[in-house]
């Protein structure tokens, strides 16, 4: 039997030879893209920066409590079952 060799499927051709023109493509929209972002000013970072931080800050208090008082509720549910 002679083997014979298997062309590649000529639908794959097309999309690898247009990689680099899709790459291309793609580099130009997005650097058209970033020019149309609007940076933050370093006032408008500074305060936003403080919000994050007092909010991180009461919601780890707030969380903290909340465990507190959970765990401690379930410690004295299970010492009053063993208890009896």
């Amino acid at each position: 039997m002679a083997k014979t060799a298997i062309a590649p499927a000529s639908a794959e051709t097309p999309e690898w030879k247009a990689a680099p023109q899709r790459l291309i493509s793609f580099l130009k929209d997005t650097r058209s893209e970033m020019r149309k972002v609007v940076w933050p000013g370093r006032e408008q970072v500074r305060s936003n920066t403080l919000i994050v931080l007092i909010c991180v800050f009461f919601f780890a208090a707030f969380f903290f409590a909340v465990d507190k008082v959970i765990g401690t509720a379930i410690e004295t549910l299970l010492q009053k079952l063993i208890a009896h």
